[in-house]
């Protein structure tokens, strides 16, 4: 394949790992309540001022029309209740010198954590064009939510952000995975009450029987109850309080509530609550990593904290406007004035607003904030918006990756001897494993770095000689019986997809590696989560203060062509597709058609950064064709002409008919299919070429892997047939090539909806990609041949006929098919 995509230079540039072994600076005195308070307030104000204002403070003269934005946008009910918890976090960063980051969960939180990082001083460290003053302030008004600004919701652009807040559901889990592995990090997830809703949120709560406080970091939720979702209330808020606190406590949490409107008891309330909550933690990691004495025995883990605020849904802002209630109720939730530009009495209530905060106190005549307002702040790299977790390319190490060719299977002649790919890649992937473990603490992220993630598939995917070297990951009671668990397992199973993607994103963007292997058909469960995390990656490569992270891998296995015993719930190739429409600067797609290539694939998508790497490869035994060496070469064109499986051996004459393949089946089919023809149509000019970088089809005009038009027809030829059998929806590859000259001489067989519990060459023969169905497309669409090979059609059609009465009577596919060989 293609060499990936370099970093931008200033992304390399961006930052170089700690210094690590540094004393500790002593705390602070504790910070009085006050300054806590004065930061809120400060950041309220600047949460309303990007929603509402198109200039910084106001003026000397009174508030008019013309200081309103054209365009009202943004959300204001859940930012007081952001700001709120920031502004606490940062007492207790300070005071106790933590390695703190925060992961905020309701979607539209943009105008809090944009504040708050103006505030502390990082978005000006970012973009020094917005200065910590009246000027910045305005700019950072002007950009909120409006053209070539920054989005209402919480994104890659914020500092300190590792969650893309567009969507509901991921918050947790992405707390979870950025805190295995991290022993001194603790990670604040703030859960609304409205994603609290979603399935998987609601499924992330059980992250912590999966945490290991012995060696990895910690995660304290704060369920933030306002309330009120869009235009409805919430399940939660409405539930009785013993209800909420049985299901958190079933979870494994110790709920600890904050309830109140009034600022200064709710002050105290949360301090206290906070301070309490990290003594636990503290408690929790300090017996887990005390060493048990010689007969000693372990004792019972307490359960982690987990905050329960409530408050008011768009506290501190209007009351009632128009005599209807908003504060407390749902019409908070986005803009509570909508009519300031037109309605007098809006614009009055608007001025009254931002009075409310005492703005004088909090900003000096330059629009600085003042040294009350930043007493709570952190320093360096200790504040929320600065910490390196958040930025996690700078804290990257690459991985110590075994040389693939200790791995690979010999191969003398192609297609002589059978392997099963995943099982030869697992064997790379246990080594992978152990000289990770065997790397020590190092520098970087953790101690280690990389974890293998998947929906209790690892040795159904028959990945399980990993099982060699490690454990699943399991904190909770075990049984005889029970297998290859342990708290230090490397292996991330739990039967949600939902949570082995959240957990591997958030991995991912703090600064280590993984894989996801999963069944190909079930992975389209997360379909969603992968689009926010492409878009978090365009958006992140733009950005020249944000360092690559690594790629984010799926390895796709126990796929549509092998799900015949399942049927046809279990037979779906489509998140190809899914990906395919993604941005191009961020997705690969490869489908290696043997075991050596898939180890050369492998290997790459290790390696490369700020990527989403596709992989689909087969679990059950299949021809090996190339030779470790051959493989890499493959690897690296993305496609090639297989000349050993073809009959060209004129260069003055070109092919007669192109036979191409992409998928480890379709490439079985198509050399089958090439036997075939050798055999009955003797002299027939035959290419065979495979594809492995799928988007090596494209133009390079639209895929930075993209063929020149020059190489893609020396390859496929401009006029001559190309029978395609592709692994998936056949739409697809009409979809990239579409621009090709000769796109109109491309047909292609591949899936179209035709699956059932049968045979494996039935599910072929189903969907019109069988050998013998490739061999009737040649002669079809070869000129001259129909007349002259019509008995060989008619042989070929009687073939699958053959084929769906021997399946039948026998219950298993015809021995030519299955004692098939290419030798």
């Amino acid at each position: 394949m293609p060499t990936a995509n370099a970093a931008p230079a200033a992304n390399a540039a961006a930052g170089t790992a700690p210094v690590s072994g540094a004393a500790p600076a002593p705390a602070p005195a504790p910070t009085p309540l006050r300054t806590v308070d004065a930061y809120w307030r400060a950041a309220n104000y600047l949460s309303v001022g990007q929603i509402y204002l198109r200039d910084a403070l106001r003026p000397a003269h009174p508030l008019t029309p013309d200081h309103i934005k054209p365009r009202l946008l943004g959300h204001w009910g859940t930012s007081p209740g952001l700001t709120f918890v920031h502004a606490h976090l940062n007492r207790l960063i300070r005071e106790h010198a933590l390695d703190l980051i925060t992961v905020l969960g309701p979607g539209h939180g943009g105008p809090a954590a944009l504040a708050c990082s103006w505030l502390d001083g990082t978005y000006t460290d970012h973009y020094p064009d917005v200065p910590r003053d009246a000027e910045g302030m305005a700019r950072l008004f002007a950009a909120f939510s409006a053209p070539g600004g920054v989005p209402s919701h919480v994104a890659a652009n914020v500092p300190g952000s590792i969650h893309e807040g567009g969507e509901l559901g991921y918050s947790l889990a992405h707390a979870f995975g950025a805190a295995f592995d991290n022993p001194d990090l603790v990670v604040a997830c703030v859960v609304g009450d409205g994603e609290a809703e979603t399935g998987p949120l609601e499924g992330s709560w059980k992250s912590v029987r999966f945490l290991n406080p012995a060696t990895d970091g910690a995660v304290l939720p704060i369920l933030h109850l306002n309330g009120y979702k869009i235009a409805n209330p919430t399940v939660l808020d409405r539930i009785p309080r013993e209800h909420l606190d049985a299901l958190l406590t079933a979870h494994g949490y110790d709920p600890r509530w904050v309830v109140g409107d009034d600022p200064h008891q709710l002050h105290r309330q949360m301090a206290e609550t906070l301070d309490g909550a990290l003594a636990t933690i503290r408690s929790i990691q300090d017996a887990a990593r005390t060493p048990v004495p010689a007969g000693g025995s372990t004792h019972p883990r307490p359960a982690w904290p987990v905050i329960v605020l409530r408050t008011p849904k768009g506290w501190t802002g209007p009351h009632a406007v128009d005599g209807v209630q908003v504060e407390d109720t749902w019409r908070s939730h986005q803009v509570p004035l909508n009519g300031v530009r037109e309605n007098g009495d809006h614009l009055r209530q608007l001025a009254e607003w931002l009075d409310s905060y005492r703005p004088g106190e909090l900003f000096d005549a330059a629009g600085r904030p003042t040294a009350e307002v930043l007493a709570c702040v952190p320093d360096g790299e200790h504040r929320i918006g600065a910490n390196r977790h958040a930025n996690g390319g700078l804290l990257t190490r690459s991985l110590e990756l075994p040389p693939t060719g200790a791995y690979a299977v010999p191969v003398d002649r192609p297609g002589e001897t059978l392997h099963e790919p995943t099982r030869v890649l697992g064997t790379w992937l246990r080594d992978v494993i152990k000289l990770d473990l065997g790397g020590g603490a190092g520098t970087g992220a953790g101690r280690h770095a990389f974890r293998l993630f998947g929906p209790d598939e690892t040795a159904s995917n028959h990945l399980d000689a990993v099982f060699e070297v490690t454990d699943r990951t399991w904190t909770l009671r075990t049984l005889p019986g029970d297998d290859h668990l342990a708290p230090e397992g490397r292996v991330m199973e739990v039967l949600s997809e939902h949570l082995c993607q959240g957990w591997l994103e958030g991995y991912l963007l703090t600064g280590r590696h993984g894989l996801f292997s999963c069944y190909e058909a079930f992975i389209h469960i997360i379909d969603s989560m992968l689009n926010q995390h492409v878009k978090w990656l365009k958006t992140a490569r733009a950005l020249p203060w944000r360092a690559p992270v690594p790629s984010l891998n799926y390895l796709l296995t126990s796929h549509v062509w092998r799900q015949d015993h399942n049927g046809f719930s279990h037979q779906d190739p489509g998140f190809l597709d899914h990906v395919a429409n993604k941005t191009a600067d961020v997705v690969r797609l490869y489908l290696p058609p043997d075991a050596n290539t898939l180890l050369a694939v492998a290997d790459h998508c290790l390696r490369s950064r700020d990527q989403v790497n596709v992989i689909v490869a087969g679990k059950n035994p299949s021809p090996d064709w190339l030779s470790p060496a051959e493989a890499a070469r493959h690897c690296e064109r993305g496609l090639g002409i297989w000349e050993w499986a073809g009959t060209e051996d004129d260069l003055a004459t070109d092919p007669d008919v192109v036979l191409a393949a992409a998928g480890d089946v379709p490439t079985l089919e198509v050399l089958a299919a090439a036997k075939l023809l050798r055999e009955h149509v003797p002299g027939l000019r035959i290419r065979v070429v495979n594809v492995v970088d799928l988007m090596r089809l494209q133009p390079e005009s639209e895929h930075p892997h993209g063929l020149s038009d020059a190489e893609f027809d020396a390859v496929f030829t401009t006029d001559k047939p190309v029978v395609f059998a592709f692994h998936g929806y056949a739409s697809l590859i009409h979809r990239l090539a579409y621009r090709r000259h000769g796109h109109a001489n491309l047909h292609v067989r591949g899936y179209k909806e035709q699956g059932s519990t049968t045979t494996p060459f039935d599910m072929l023969v189903r969907n019109d990609t069988d050998r013998f169905k490739l061999v009737c497309d040649v002669i079809d669409r070869v000129p001259g041949l129909a007349t002259r090979a019509a008995a060989v059609r008619q042989l070929m059609t009687d073939a699958r006929a053959r084929h769906r009465a021997w399946i039948v009577e026998h219950g298993e596919d015809l021995p030519e098919i299955r004692d098939w060989t290419w030798s």
